[in-house]
């Protein structure tokens, strides 16, 4: 089962996001249900590198992401990831509404 958690503050933000575990839906190498979160997971990294200029902010190992915006972001760059971790959140939610015997969502405020 692949575990996501999603953290956001009482305003809504998404502040982090932490992909665990493997689909076991396949083989490895042939599990779309892992593509499908892992390319979810690796596009909204590419996203906040690239487009709000976030750098050192997530952590990568085999069956594991984490990815964490920091505390002092400018407020400009705040919304472009706002909009891009809320794009991520619904991708990893469409995910589960097909194989939510392969992935859990856990949606969490602090």
């Amino acid at each position: 089962m692949i575990n996501i958690g999603i953290v956001r503050d009482k305003e809504g933000f998404i502040w982090q996001f932490t992909v665990k575990g493997h689909a076991r839906f396949a083989k490895a190498g042939r599990d779309i249900v892992c593509a499908a979160i892992s390319v979810t997971a690796q596009t909204a990294i590419g996203a906040l590198e690239d487009l709000a200029g976030l750098k050192n902010f997530y952590t990568q190992k085999h069956g594991y992401i984490r990815c964490t915006i920091p505390a002092d972001i400018p407020s400009d760059k705040k919304q472009i990831a706002g909009i891009i971790l809320e794009t991520t959140a619904i991708g990893f939610r469409q995910v589960e509404m097909v194989y939510e015997d392969y992935v859990s969502v856990l949606d969490e405020e602090v």
